[in-house]
């Protein structure tokens, strides 16, 4: 594992960074505020190859890693795109794992090429109102009926859903009751979001505006049996393998929005002269951003640590987890720490790093909590009792 950016990789994130010139601030300022999603960006993103960086190439794909694909996040978000950007289209890259790897080359076909090239949108719609975490107690059913599935259920916090063409749907098809485990008897679907089958309910929220998030409510919708991804029931495991990824590419996101943060605060702190001197002079104002720096170095670590482990095939689980909870922690004091540095200005859009805050609160949140994290570590790697 080297610690020293190969010419292809110095070439990946310069080539990142060029489209990204072309959505300064101002443009992920004006998407935070009519809450649009960033068509364009998607776009030019699809036409530079960008989309397919960790897809197989026999699809279309760049056939990279994740390592790669940390790489590419971590530079959108680092650009001042933030989790706007990122979000708009780290689907492609983590979402579709499991049909990647379980789904028949039929299926692979038809449903990677499209995401590829942004012809298709696609959403990920597993987490439910009365579940939460406990993945296992979703209730959302599917009934086989001939060569279709019925579903009714509903889904939460599901993003990008309102301009979606594509879902990637677990659901029960097994009850609960009539499993031997509690993992058993859920499936997987990547299907048409057929919008008259699914009410679509956009959820107001604190940040992030460009990239909806929303209630889904499923009232029999059919979904063909050449739509289900692997064997009937192991739906739980298949999900499990896009898990470390998505950990992985969030912590890298949040990296990337902490250093944007703190390119802005250091840049102010340079410029703004009260009583004669530059404020980036006084140690008040030097210590707190050198500590934010230290902070993300540290954390950007452990996502290089962690997608490494993943490209070479062996466990990763602890650091993928770890990655994202350190990442979520130093993105969120460098964002505060921006704004503190800039005062009153901190406080007003146009300066940018007060949007930064509220997305920095989006890694501590999701897709697991801190304190999941805490005890998945103390578990897993010291030994400790199980907790919940």
């Amino acid at each position: 594992m080297s610690f020293v950016l190969t010419d292809d990789r110095k070439a990946l994130i310069a080539g990142v960074e060029a489209l990204c010139s072309h959505y300064p601030n101002d443009y992920w300022l004006e998407r935070d505020s009519d809450g649009e999603y960033p068509h364009a960006f998607h776009q030019d993103l699809a036409k530079a190859g960008w989309l397919g960086i960790a897809m197989p190439e026999e699809y279309g794909g760049s056939g990279l890693g994740m390592t790669e694909a940390a790489l590419m996040l971590h530079t959108i978000s680092r650009s001042g795109a933030g989790f706007s950007g990122a979000s708009a289209v780290h689907m492609n890259i983590f979402g579709l794992n499991p049909v990647v790897v379980f789904g028949s080359p039929e299926q692979c076909a038809r449903a990677l090429p499209p995401l590829i090239s942004g012809e298709q949108k696609a959403c990920f719609a597993v987490t439910e109102p009365d579940a939460g975490l406990d993945t296992t107690k979703l209730t959302t059913r599917a009934v086989l009926d001939g060569d279709s599935y019925v579903v009714h259920g509903r889904k939460l916090w599901i993003s990008t859903a309102q301009v979606a063409d594509k879902m990637l749907l677990l659901a029960r098809t097994t009850p609960l009751s009539e499993v031997k485990k509690p993992t058993q008897g859920l499936s997987l679907f990547y299907t048409d979001l057929d919008r008259s089958k699914i009410e679509v309910r956009e959820i107001e929220k604190m940040g992030r505006k460009a990239v909806d998030s929303n209630m889904l409510f499923i009232d029999g919708l059919r979904i063909p049996v050449a739509d289900r991804i692997g064997e009937e029931g192991k739906g739980f495991q298949y999900i499990l393998h896009g898990l470390n990824p998505e950990r992985i590419l969030i912590a890298a996101e949040a990296v990337g929005l902490g250093r944007a943060a703190l390119d802005r605060a250091v840049e102010y702190a340079k410029e703004r002269v009260v009583f004669g001197r530059a404020i980036g002079q006084n140690q008040g104002i030097q210590h707190p951003l050198a500590q934010a720096w230290m902070q993300l170095e540290a954390a950007d670590l452990m996502v290089q640590k962690a997608a490494y482990l993943y490209d070479a095939n062996l466990p990763c689980g602890e650091y993928a987890n770890s990655a994202k909870y350190l990442a979520a922690e130093a993105a969120f004091n460098a964002c505060q720490t921006a704004i503190l540095t800039l005062g009153g200005m901190g406080y007003a859009k146009e300066y940018h790093v007060e949007r930064y805050l509220r997305e920095s609160f989006i890694p501590r949140i999701a897709p697991v909590s801190p304190q999941l994290i805490m005890c998945f570590i103390a578990e897993k790697v010291l030994g400790l009792p199980k907790s919940y």
